[in-house]
């Protein structure tokens, strides 16, 4: 999840670490990942599939929520696969209308023409989409006077460079959680007012990675219920509605998942899998016996077990959805949502973020803060140009997959923070820029990769 870097790099690196160690153990990811892990083909896709049945929803409630029952980690894989759409045709409409994104609050700056800027530097790298974050905090029904004044900069400069906007509200670190439906209430109202205060935000994120306890608690209740995704799912439905009255025209998308977690009650740092969680959330859905959707679109962060790993990479045997698992996650969201008022297997979905660290030339050190012990887990300006190029071609022949964004146009400063952009600290070119820009210049020609059908 990105937060500003402005804000102190402590918090970035908390979430560089949950989301590439929802485990809570490096080892046992990197060994389920290494045994388990197949290359999958460029969007290619199965062909006569069958549908799967629906998840049965929970029947007791809590407090007026509906307590969704103990996860299992018996059926890691989905048991069923849905039938997916055909992939789309390179030279089709899609090219134009596929979002390639960034997701970087550093160009939410308090000066206007250093917002402006960052905000054309990102654009001419390639990207025709940003995405800002605003944070609620206990109390708040809206955003304090003045607290959006960089994000509204940079919503202006985008909107004059034909960018759309998508502001991530959320609750920060764990301890904020909303815990309980005054609270949830209450970042509701947050997330309509601040709607309300960016009139060109093409839509709102709601959440980051509540399947973490980094980001949310707790995780699970008495006798290992899931109560994450209990409580994330009132929050999104309230979210929805405030939306909904207050900016008609915002798409709501929901849920912004981690790609991995444990679903372990018991761990050193409990997590759902996004596997687990997706059930769980459509479980609490159709416990509440709500009548209306809980969102447009869903997002997840598909980051990869480390930078050296290719995004072609697929998790067929595990809970991990990366961007080569895509019919596990429409087969997830079909089980899940069948039947209901909210839209399933033909969900929109979204890769809010995805990122390649970098090495960074001793030439450039001077430009960064501290050290950093992952530098063998980064990889070549060069690599980090071609494992992005395979990332769009594979999310663009992915038929419900809308968009891709990059975690971040610029490096974070802190070396303990993400190294993913396009330029380095000081704002100086990366080798991978031109090459980025031309992938999104051949995904828009149509010339990026042919989709196969199965």
């Amino acid at each position: 999840m990105g937060i500003a870097v402005v804000a102190g790099a402590g918090a970035v690196a908390a979430v560089v670490v949950s989301s590439h160690d929802g485990a809570g153990t490096t080892n046992a990811l990197s060994s389920t990942a290494q045994s388990t892990a197949a290359t999958s083909s460029n969007g290619t896709l199965p062909t006569n599939a069958t549908t799967g049945s629906s998840v049965p929803g929970a029947t007791s409630t809590s407090g007026g929520v509906p307590v969704v029952p103990p996860t299992t980690t018996t059926s890691p894989v989905p048991a069923t696969t849905a039938k997916l759409p055909p992939p789309p045709s390179p030279h089709g409409p899609r090219r134009h209308v596929f979002t390639v994104g960034v997701v970087d609050d550093s160009v939410a700056q308090q000066d206007p023409a250093a917002a402006d800027s960052a905000v054309s530097l990102s654009r001419r790298a390639g990207f025709g989409a940003l995405a800002l974050t605003a944070t609620w905090k206990a109390g708040l029904t809206a955003p304090p006077p003045g607290s959006l004044r960089g994000t509204l900069n940079a919503a202006r400069a985008a909107k004059r460079a034909h960018m759309r906007l998508f502001i991530v509200v959320w609750n920060g670190l764990g301890r904020n959680t909303p815990r309980n439906a005054a609270e949830r209430e209450q970042f509701a109202q947050f997330t309509g007012a601040v709607a309300r205060a960016i009139p060109s935000a093409y839509a709102v994120i709601v959440g980051n990675e509540p399947n973490l306890s980094t980001f949310w608690k707790p995780q699970f209740g008495a006798g290992g219920s899931d109560a994450a995704a209990r409580a994330y799912e009132d929050l999104l439905a309230r979210s929805y509605d405030a939306l909904r009255d207050a900016a008609p025209h915002v798409r709501v998308v929901g849920v912004g998942l981690s790609p991995r977690g444990a679903d372990r009650p018991n761990g050193i740092r409990p997590t759902h899998s996004p596997t687990a969680f997706i059930r769980d959330l459509g479980a609490a859905y159709r416990a509440s016996g709500r009548k209306a959707p809980l969102m447009d679109a869903f997002a997840i962060h598909p980051y990869m077990l480390t930078s050296k790993v290719p995004p072609t990479v697929s998790h067929p045997k595990t809970t991990q959805i990366t961007l080569g698992d895509y019919p596990k996650l429409v087969t997830l969201l079909d089980e899940a949502f069948r039947g209901t008022p909210q839209r399933g297997r033909t969900l929109p979905i979204l890769y809010t973020e995805f990122g390649v660290q970098t090495t960074i030339p001793q030439a450039k050190l001077a430009a960064y803060e501290t050290a950093s012990a992952t530098e063998a887990l980064r990889v070549s300006p060069e690599l980090q140009a071609a494992y992005y190029r395979k990332a769009l071609a594979l999310a663009y022949c992915q038929p419900t997959v809308k968009g891709l964004f990059i975690f971040h146009t610029f490096d974070e400063f802190s070396l303990d923070g993400w190294q993913s952009g396009l330029y380095y600290a000081d704002h100086t070119a990366k080798a991978s820029l031109p090459l980025f820009r031309r992938a999104v210049s051949d995904l828009r020609n149509g010339k990026l990769i042919a989709c196969r059908p199965g």
